[in-house]
Parts: structure tokens; sequence; C-alpha cells
């Protein structure tokens, strides 16, 4: 079982309450010891929804303002009840109707806006299916965000060409912004860069589960816990290695791989570059060029992704759910890996934003 989150147009103008919610989240940031419904009553909100967003700017104390834009009501899942496909917001007496492809076995809670309705709920998983054999996905931070390799065929898919080229275009319109002092401006190029790269991984995450569906394969990926961590990269290499999601785009194929039951595991990334995927020995590596003793020769990330499908797998994703995203589309931490791994750690709830 996964847990969602859709977005669903609800077609009503939910102003009046919305300008309300502005008053209880402006009250909660100024009494964050007082986050009782019964302290906002006048205000005119319904109790279940004036409870939430109390707690949600309440309890964030980074929250020191309100975005009277960005405000959104929320409703937990004891307010909502579901009928078919119809789901019924019982504090605003509002219907909303589920036209995605995923049945819905619970809500978890809904967040309104003066458009949508966010709507988290919990999803019922495909069987796991059983593969003869696995791709094997290399992640890079530069050229290509991932290419994949499958050893049954032998075909190599590269995407994600873009990703490195918006990275440096965003680098420079920084670096000007700064030197002009123009910090609002800033900010918001920051906010566009990453929702720009979001979008690129939920498309080069689609599209590697698509190929692994239709192949009949599992999916292997690179464990790369701690590899910002070496500090002998170059400073200009420092800062690609820090702006390269790797985190996130990882999360989204095992999120996508589960609700299509295709089992993914993770490898230890030692060498993957280095030795051929012919002999297994260490072969030489120059930029995107590899060349083995052997007569191999191969781009070096094709080389490289063929090494991860053939190689045993630490820990199986399928089972430890890791993370993923929440209504805020901000990652969900866990570095508990070898925890989940020894079976030591009940697996965390998936959270996902698409």
């Amino acid at each position: 079982m996964s847990e969602l989150v859709i977005k669903i147009k609800h077609n009503t103008d939910l102003s009046d309450n919305l300008k309300k919610a502005i008053k209880v989240a402006n009250y909660a940031i100024k009494n964050r010891y007082k986050l009782s419904s019964a302290n906002v009553k006048e205000i005119g909100l319904p109790s279940a929804i004036s409870n939430q967003v109390l707690r949600k700017y309440g309890k964030n104390k980074k929250c020191k303002r309100i975005n009277p834009e960005r405000i959104k009501l929320v409703a937990p899942s004891q307010s909502i009840k579901i009928v078919d496909d119809t789901i019924i917001i019982t504090p605003l007496k509002l219907t909303v109707t589920n036209r995605s492809k995923y049945k819905i076995i619970k809500v978890n809670q809904i967040e309104l806006d003066h458009t949508y309705a966010y709507v988290c709920f919990d999803a019922e998983d495909k069987p796991k299916q059983e593969v003869q054999s696995y791709i094997g996905v290399d992640l890079n931070a530069t050229s290509h965000c991932a290419v994949v390799g499958n050893p049954k065929t032998g075909k190599i898919l590269k995407l994600g060409k873009q990703a490195p080229a918006i990275h440096k275009k965003y680098k420079a319109l920084r670096s000007k912004l700064q030197s002009k002092k123009l910090y609002k401006k800033l900010k918001q190029t920051k906010g566009r860069e990453s929702r720009i790269v979001k979008d690129i991984n939920h498309k080069i995450s689609k599209k590697i589960v698509e190929y692994a569906k239709e192949n009949n394969s599992g999916i292997k990926l690179e464990d790369l816990t701690n590899i910002r961590k070496n500090k002998k990269n170059s400073k200009a290499f420092r800062y690609t290695l820090n702006s390269w999601s790797y985190y996130q785009l990882g999360q989204m194929i095992c999120y996508k791989a589960q609700l299509q039951g295709i089992p993914v595991a993770y490898i230890s990334p030692a060498f993957t570059s280095k030795n051929c995927s012919r002999c297994n020995i260490e072969g030489n590596r120059k930029g995107k060029v590899f060349k083995c003793a052997c007569g191999h020769i191969d781009h070096a990330d094709a080389n490289a992704s063929f090494n991860i499908a053939m190689r045993e797998p630490l820990v199986e994703t399928i089972k430890t759910e890791i993370s993923g995203y929440g209504l805020t589309g901000k990652p969900i931490r866990q570095s508990r890996r070898k925890k989940l791994a020894a079976g030591t750690l009940e697996p965390p709830m998936l959270q996902l934003g698409e």
C-alpha cells in the first residue's frame, strides 16, 4: 500500500473560508501555545478545519508570516467520507470526484486552495512481479541524468540531458542577481530551477518504470549514500555534485515501481564505472570513453549501467519503502536504510507528490 497525493479541481468558491483560514493562521503564529479551535471560534471556520490550520502554521516555527495566496484549508480524515469515486468533505459540504487511475482505499487528508483539492490517500499496490532479469540505472551529475542498460537485449536508454544545462543557466543567473543585490528575484529563481528539475525527474522516472514493465524486468540503482562527503572533489565539481538531485530521482523511481509491482534493488557503487561489463577487469576511463584490455570499448555510463544491472543487490527497496514526497513536494528525509535492511525498524509510510 502506498500513500499518494492527487490534484482535483473542485469548482467551488472557497474565498470566504480561505479568508477565515488566514485569520486563524495569523492567530496560530502569534499564539503558538494556544492552539485550540475554541480560541478562534468567533472567526467562524469549522472546528475540524481550524484545528488543522492551527497545527499546520502554529507548530511550524519557521513560519513568521502568512502569504494569503498560498493559504490552504486542511480537512482531516475524520471529516472525509468516500462513496464509490466521490469524496465528501463534511465540514465544507463539498464533494469532489476521483477521476484518476488509482483506487482510493482511505483518504488521510485533503488540502484545498481557490482552485484545487490536494487529496492524500492510500492506494493499493499491484502484486509484486516475478522477474527474470534487471535493468541497471546509472545516475549522473554530468551529461545525462540517467543511463539505463538492459543486459538481456544490449540496449541503452539515455535520459535527462537537459538538466545540467538548466543548473548552469541558473547558476549564472544567480551570480548576476547577487552582484546586483536583487535578493527577492534570487529567491524566485531558486524555486523555479527546483520545479523544472523536479518535473524532469518525474518524466525520467516514469520512462524508466515503463521500460522495466515492458521488458518484464526489475530495476537496480546504486546506493549513493554519503557521495557528497568526498573531500577530494574540485570546487567546480562540488557545485555540480550539490545541485545533483539523485536522491529525489531515486525515490521517484522507487515509488512508481512499487505501484506497478516492479522490484527495485540497490547495489554497491564501487567500481561500477571502472570495471569492464564484459570481463569484469578494471579498464581505462577517460571522460565518457571506457576502454578495456579485452578490446571492449563503450560509453562510460553505458558500461556502468550494465555493471549495475549484473551486480548482486544490497537492499531490495520494494520492501524498505525508504521515503517520498508529501503535500509540500519536499523530500521526507530517512537515513535508516541499514536498520530497514536488518529488519530492526518498521518501514516508514511512503508519501508521494504525483
